[in-house]
């Protein structure tokens, strides 16, 4: 997993935390489609399959994920939209 990325800029943030598959790329899925082409989402999550459902989302949608971490059992993605 990528360091914590405390400072990174971002242009809007989602909280699923609480959510489990396939709710949190769901909401992640619809958050991106309002964005514009550049822009930044951060996602705060508590469920640990996110892990691996934001690589393959970002892989399978072309967006780019900026950044992956974890501590303490919340998971903070970096997504930037294709």
């Amino acid at each position: 997993m990528h360091q914590r990325r405390k400072d990174m800029n971002f242009d809007k943030e989602l909280d699923v935390r609480g959510l489990v598959c396939p709710l949190p790329i769901l909401r992640t899925k619809k958050s991106l489609a309002d964005m514009m082409h550049g822009q930044v989402l951060k996602v705060m999550a508590t469920d640990p399959g996110a892990v691996i459902d934001f690589q393959v989302f970002a892989e399978q949608t072309g967006h780019e994920l900026l950044s992956a971490s974890e501590m303490t059992g919340e998971f903070l993605f970096f997504l930037k939209k294709r």
